[in-house]
């Protein structure tokens, strides 16, 4: 009888997993198509515009960004359409765009830089006049160029390439930062996913007296440590310049403000790129916590700094903990009740950047293939 049950609901699930089946096949084509018009097209425009990099440089890395935002608009994009969404809690980040900033975010799956990629969409220019601090793998994949030429930076993780990296990180930092006006950093301070790093956190946390985290680890120091002395501005006295808590539209140069990022996934089931492109998991709302911290607040010795990154870090294992027991972060100090935002996406604005890619792509395709017939 049991056998006969477990037939039956098999044969019920098989339209709805033939449909989840044809649907990811549908996905992945549209996602391939995606990516051989957009990704040659942004490539073939950067090369026509090198006249304008000598010329003027800001306008011609204006103009990349611009383009590099609508790439991660169309990845976004990928997920928006499969139902998964973000939902916006804590401070309002738009406040501070037009700052510099660095984010400091957990990391659970590959799926977190997607969730990035579509929340920071609305937040202005913020996407186009943005760094990021990747695990060098992503080099090899196919936005690996396109990261390339942005001026992204591939980090390699492990203890015998540690000191190497912090070294090329800051050369790279004063070679691309200030030169293509970039404003914002994304960082994940962990160096790795939770699920391959939190047994190596706890030990060492057991080691060194500190807290036991499980929705999170402990930050490491160096990449934030590097980022800090070389974008933070000094005053004569050699302490940091940084914007005012309370007004968030100051002036000043330099890196004003430390965001303090965390992502929660519904059950803690974190959402992986494979699920972004293909759809198969049911839609779910990824919830995004913004705190933002003055950077003069932020200490800038190793001890010191250290202790602060620590104390955020223990501070998204409390915000993950209470969002898992009540699906809701909690309000900040003074409040009774937490305020959440959704993040929407424009589908008009999503139908023309990909109406662009396309028609790029074919643009391209016959000035190639015009030449092509003109030289053979």
């Amino acid at each position: 009888m049991n056998s006969n049950l477990r037939m039956a609901v098999t044969l019920e699930e098989a339209p709805w997993l033939g449909w989840i089946l044809v649907k990811a096949l549908m996905r992945f084509a549209f996602m391939v198509a995606n990516n051989l018009v957009a990704i040659p097209s942004y490539i073939c425009y950067v090369i026509v515009l090198q006249p304008l990099r000598v010329l003027n440089s800001k306008r011609f890395w204006y103009i990349e960004g611009i383009m590099y935002k609508w790439l991660l608009g169309m990845v976004a994009s990928w997920g928006w359409y499969a139902g998964y969404t973000v939902m916006e809690w804590g401070e309002d980040i738009k406040a501070i765009s037009k700052d510099e900033a660095v984010m400091l975010v957990n990391h659970q799956a590959t799926g977190d830089v997607c969730t990035l990629m579509m929340c920071l969409q609305d937040k202005g220019l913020v996407v186009a006049q943005m760094m990021w601090l990747m695990d060098h793998i992503f080099k090899y994949t196919n936005f690996g160029i396109v990261s390339l030429i942005h001026g992204d930076f591939f980090i390699r993780q492990g203890k015998s390439h540690r000191d190497q990296q912090l070294l090329l990180l800051k050369k790279h930092l004063e070679n691309n930062y200030r030169s293509r006006d970039r404003k914002w950093i994304v960082l994940f301070p962990e160096g790795g996913f939770l699920r391959k790093r939190r047994e190596t956190s706890q030990a060492f946390a057991k080691k060194n007296n500190l807290p036991f985290l499980t929705h999170v680890t402990l930050p490491r120091i160096g990449a934030t440590k590097i980022i800090l002395s070389a974008l933070v501005a000094r005053q004569e006295n050699g302490s940091p310049v940084g914007g005012d808590a309370k007004e968030l539209d100051s002036k000043s140069e330099g890196l004003q403000w430390i965001i303090d990022t965390t992502i929660a996934y519904p059950k803690a089931e974190p959402i992986d790129i494979q699920t972004w492109i293909l759809g198969y998991r049911k839609p779910a709302v990824t919830h995004v916590h913004y705190r933002i911290f003055p950077v003069k607040d932020v200490p800038l010795e190793t001890d010191d700094l250290a202790d602060w990154l620590y104390q955020r870090f223990i501070e998204k294992e409390d915000l993950l903990s209470h969002f898992y027991e009540t699906g809701a972060f909690p309000p900040p100090k003074g409040h009774k009740e937490a305020v959440s935002r959704d993040m929407t996406l424009s589908n008009m604005w999503i139908f023309l950047i990909q109406s662009f890619a396309f028609l790029s792509g074919y643009m391209w395709y016959n000035i190639f293939q015009y030449f092509y017939h003109c030289l053979f």
